[in-house]
């Protein structure tokens, strides 16, 4: 008895995972590899949502510093990222192809904007649709991969415990054959089933964390992108929606 304590407490997790059993390591490989495919998803999720609420806030402030609703639809720098940007486009688009009959922007589109005629509300409510879209289309690519990072939470510990179960099985199995009902026995065996469990532990927690923060995020981007859209429609009704006296 006396020698297995100082070999556990000294070797730990290097003694559990070699007297863990081939089901075992298979489970803390399919972990260590879920974990890696967790990290990856939380590191470029962050940095993504990161540089888009950057550029929402750069374009924001540049769309309410334009006189025109539509001047930045004929700029041509763009904010690859940018969610608000990418819903602004979807909406001008729109009303460019109902001022005009084209959403094409070339050196005549000013001449061209400034002689159109008001739409009437049927053809506003296609813009208001290509707005809503957007903001859909966007939201669901900012919530893109987090189902990974869901799957991690919740099946990382029961996949963890599946390993446990099954090496404390064998363990007592082992035991059984042996016929010798010892700590010296029965602990290499225990060990080696209880780290699979510490392994989904060890996964699921930071994913928790992370899916927590990021999904935090892409709610407010969205609320964000919403609050803009219903802006860009109350300008663009303000200054192309045909009025009846």
């Amino acid at each position: 008895m006396l020698p297995v304590i100082p070999l556990l407490a000294s070797d730990g997790i290097l003694f559990a995972f070699e007297h863990s059993n081939p089901a075992g390591k298979g489970v803390i490989l399919l972990l260590m590899i879920g974990s890696i495919f967790s990290w990856s998803v939380m590191v470029s999720k962050f940095l993504y949502l990161r540089r888009a609420r950057r550029e929402n806030r750069l374009f924001i402030r540049r769309y309410r510093n334009s006189r025109v609703p539509l001047d930045l639809y004929r700029d041509p720098r763009r904010y690859a990222v940018s969610p608000a940007a990418a819903v602004y486009r979807a909406g001008a688009a729109e009303l460019s192809f109902n001022l005009l009959g084209s959403t094409e922007v070339d050196e005549t589109f000013s001449a061209r904007l400034q002689t159109a005629s008001p739409i009437d509300r049927v053809a506003m409510s296609s813009v208001r649709s290509a707005l809503e879209r957007a903001v859909s289309e966007e939201g669901l690519k900012m919530e893109a991969q987090l189902i990974l990072l869901a799957t991690a939470v919740s099946g990382a510990p029961f996949l963890g415990l599946l390993g446990t179960v099954w090496g404390v099985m064998d363990a007592f199995s082992g035991v059984a054959v042996a016929g010798q009902a010892s700590l010296a026995a029965l602990a290499p065996g225990v060990s080696g089933a209880l780290i699979t469990t510490v392994t989904g532990l060890a996964v699921a927690i930071p994913a928790m964390f992370g899916y927590n923060f990021l999904i935090t995020s892409v709610r407010e981007t969205t609320v964000e992108i919403e609050n803009f859209a219903a802006e860009c429609l109350a300008d663009f009704e303000h200054k192309y929606l045909r009025t009846r006296g």
